[in-house]
């Protein structure tokens, strides 16, 4: 990726240099649903966020202010405020066309734990956005698990990742993630409210397409092999290859996300049209 040119942004919350943050829960239901999700997307088992969140553990010392602001010291931290950045340069130009006001996330990068207005989270929850709050949390020990486990290696593949949470925060602001969670509310069944998972989930990839696209499109940030680098990230976390890498069969039943060949095919629809018109996962069969 060409991101040389892209600013960092200054809205990023470093607390990797903290200290050990308390398991109280914040928030309520909906966020502890949101990491429930969040592990299940990266194929973590739930009650690893469940028993931290909810049954407590022993008194911690709550976290010491972060620091905040552009000018990342390491390069992972500088990489992520400059992916940061190009999002926010790019959703403020889409918002602008359709006469609305860009609303900027914060980005808060951790280690090992984190107490957002979602609740408490570990690593191994993996990166997620808390509506609660308007933040997107990452650990950037996950590049490695990116790399290693889910072969998905390459810079573009890990700014998708940013991208997506992203994509999260934009539906956050339309009031689409609203609509889906009382949508979810009142579902008959466990099957209708993860079908509403997933069609939200494929929407933030396509969002996450319409970023890449509209970014390369004014500022050229793409390389070559950089696509391909995204749409195997995409099909990497697709809910069929987590579950055959970590029980090795497959339960359409317990998908969330949606599956490898889904996840790419909305990733790609953004990635080519720039268009948030083709992101409409709701309507599409």
């Amino acid at each position: 990726m060409r991101l040389e040119n892209e600013r960092e942004s200054t809205n990023v919350e470093d607390r990797r240099r903290t200290g050990p943050v308390s398991r109280g829960v914040a928030g309520g239901g909906i966020g502890m649903i949101v990491l429930v999700i969040a592990a299940l997307f990266f194929g973590v088992d739930p009650s690893v966020i469940l028993q931290g969140g909810l049954q407590g553990g022993p008194a911690i010392e709550s976290p010491a202010p972060s620091r905040q602001g552009g000018g990342q010291q390491d390069e992972g931290g500088q990489f992520i405020a400059r992916v940061l950045g190009s999002t926010e340069q790019t959703w403020e130009q889409i918002f602008a066309r359709n006469g609305q006001q860009y609303e900027h996330p914060q980005l808060v990068l951790f280690s090992g734990e984190v107490r957002s207005a979602c609740g408490f989270a570990q690593a191994a929850s993996g990166p997620f956005y808390c509506g609660l709050d308007r933040k997107v949390y990452i650990d950037l020990s996950f590049y490695r698990e990116l790399r290693d486990r889910f072969k998905a290696p390459g810079d573009f593949a890990q700014a998708y990742v940013v991208a997506h949470e992203v994509g999260h925060h934009v539906q956050n602001l339309l009031g689409i993630m609203a609509k889906v969670q009382t949508a979810q509310g009142r579902a008959r069944s466990q099957d209708e409210a993860n079908a509403l998972s997933i069609r939200l989930e494929l929407q933030a990839d396509c969002f996450a397409g319409v970023w890449a696209h509209t970014a390369n499109r004014d500022r050229r940030i793409l390389e070559e092999g950089d696509i391909e680098e995204g749409m195997n990230a995409a099909a990497q976390i697709g809910d069929d290859r987590i579950q055959m890498r970590t029980r090795g069969y497959v339960v359409p039943e317990g998908f969330t996300h949606g599956t490898a060949a889904q996840r790419q095919q909305w990733f790609r629809r953004g990635l080519e049209s720039g268009d948030l018109r083709q992101c409409d996962t709701f309507s599409s069969r």
